[in-house]
């Protein structure tokens, strides 16, 4: 059986002070109504330490928001994956959209970071996705994966087990555009094709694919209910409670 995750990515956002408020919402919340998921939340780099151990003991796992692709040294600002995993933070985002928009992340980076995250004990929750142009053009399926081949390719059987995908319809985030459920089953299916080809049936099967498109309280029992979307990889609705426990709850 695949495992069922809504994650949270509180991305720029909460000082350390409403993060840890945050945190122990979330935690008092599902210690109330225990969640039919595993629940993960992925904040700054400042909340992780500070948070860990006000979830302690909780349903809530912990993983960062990005790591270094370095493993140390003379590396102003950076933060090595070594270092998250001494927080007690359990998992990582890499390859996130807006990592490889912004700060221009190219599948070789992502690969080192890859290897560090999990020579440091970390699930790597590994983020694909196409923009708009390239779904305009019909390309969605080659820029998925180019990305999977270009990062995950060289891992060995054992490495892969630890790695999570988020599958982000990047053209549908904060364009106004939307993915319907058909269209993330259809995505999900193929990223699941391509592990197959690459790690066999079995690994394919055990692999959680998360959603990333906008996912809501509203929308979550729809796009859960596809049989290739195992969560959610969610953005602004995991800053408020009631929102991230909504979608949680599509799960029950």
């Amino acid at each position: 059986m695949r495992k069922k995750i809504v994650a949270g990515n509180w991305k720029m956002n909460k000082t350390l002070q409403e993060g840890v408020a945050l945190a122990k919402e979330l935690k008092e919340a599902l210690a109330a109504d225990a969640p039919n998921c595993d629940v993960v939340i992925c904040t700054p780099f400042i909340h992780l330490a500070s948070v860990a151990a006000e979830i302690e003991g909780s349903v809530i796992g912990l993983g960062a928001e990005n790591c270094a692709d370095k493993a140390s040294g003379a590396y102003t600002g950076e933060v090595s994956a070594a270092m998250v995993e001494s927080t007690g933070a359990k998992y990582v985002i890499l390859g996130h959209s807006e990592r490889r928009a912004y700060y221009h992340e190219t599948p070789e980076i992502l690969k080192e970071k890859i290897n560090l995250a999990l020579e440091n004990n970390l699930k790597v929750i590994f983020c694909i996705g196409e923009v708009l142009e390239e779904r305009e053009e019909g390309r969605q399926n080659d820029v998925v994966k180019a990305q999977l081949e270009g990062s995950l390719f060289d891992l060995t059987a054992e490495q892969y087990k630890n790695i999570i995908l988020a599958y982000e319809p990047v053209w549908a985030i904060g364009t106004g555009k939307t993915a319907t459920a058909d269209q993330a089953e259809e995505m999900h299916a193929f990223i699941r094709s391509v592990i197959a080809e690459k790690f066999g049936n079995e690994a394919a099967e055990e692999t959680s694919i998360l959603y990333g498109g906008s996912c809501k309280p509203g929308n979550a029992k729809e796009i859960f209910a596809k049989a290739n979307v195992d969560g959610g990889l969610i953005g602004g609705a995991a800053l408020k409670v009631a929102d991230f426990k909504g979608i949680i709850d599509a799960w029950k």
